[in-house]
C-alpha cells in the first residue's frame, strides 16, 4: 500500500492522540509556525509538508521518552505515513537520541529551530510584555549568552544547525523571531501589548 501524505489537519489529530501536556502541544505549534516560514524561504511548494513534520517532531515524546525519535517510526509507519517524513522527523534527534543525521534542508532547519523556539519562548515569558512582537535579535542574543538561562537549550545544537544550514546564528534567530512573532496569537505569546 503506497503511503499516504498526510495533511495539516490529521497531523494535529495525531498529535494530540499522543500528546495531553499543554506545554508539549504550544511546542509543537511554535515549531510548526519556524517551519513554516523557512519553507516560505526554501521551499514554498512543500510548505504544508514542512509545517506537518514540525507539527510532530515530538509525538513521541510524552508518551514513550526513552524511545524518542525511535518510537516515532513504529507510529508512523502504523499510520503509513511516507518514509521522507519520518526520517526528517527523527532526523531532529540526531546525536541527541539518534543516528538519522540530517541531510535534507528540511531536517537541517528543524534540528536547528527546535531547542531555538524553547529559548524564544522562555526570553518572551521573562520580558515585562510577556509578548514576542516586541522581542528582537539584541534581547534574545542576551538570553543565549546567559548559559544558566533556560539551561535545558541546547545551544550546540543550534549553532550546529546553523553552521549546517550556511546561516549565521543572528539570522536563524532573526528568522526565527520573526516566524514566532506572525504565530503570537496561536502560541499565545501576544502578551500585553
Amino acid at each position: 500500500m503506497a503511503a499516504k501524505v498526510p495533511n495539516r489537519e490529521e497531523a494535529y489529530e495525531l498529535l494530540t492522540r499522543y500528546t495531553k501536556s499543554e506545554n508539549l502541544i504550544n511546542h509543537a505549534l511554535a515549531v510548526e509556525a519556524v517551519m513554516a516560514h523557512f519553507a516560505e524561504k526554501f521551499d514554498p511548494e512543500n510548505k504544508e509538508k514542512w509545517q506537518v513534520i514540525g507539527l510532530v517532531h515530538d509525538l513521541d515524546y510524552e508518551m514513550y521518552p526513552d524511545e524518542h525519535c525511535l518510537k516515532v517510526r513504529e507510529i508512523l509507519e502504523e499510520e503509513n505515513w511516507p518514509e521522507d517524513y519520518i526520517r526528517a522527523i527523527q532526523s531532529h534527534g540526531w546525536k541527541l537520541c539518534c543516528d538519522v543525521e540530517p541531510v535534507e534542508k528540511m531536517e537541517k532547519v528543524l534540528y536547528t529551530v527546535d531547542e531555538l523556539t524553547g529559548l524564544v519562548v522562555a526570553a518572551v515569558l521573562m520580558r515585562p510584555s510577556k509578548s514576542v512582537l516586541d522581542l528582537n535579535v539584541k534581547s534574545l542574543k542576551k538570553k543565549w549568552k546567559q548559559k544558566s538561562f533556560a539551561a535545558g537549550v541546547n545551544r550546540e545544537v543550534v549553532e550546529e544547525g546553523a553552521r549546517m544550514l550556511g546561516m549565521e546564528l543572528d539570522e536563524v534567530f532573526a528568522e526565527t523571531i520573526k516566524a514566532m512573532q506572525g504565530a503570537a496569537e496561536e502560541l499565545g505569546l501576544k502578551g500585553n501589548l
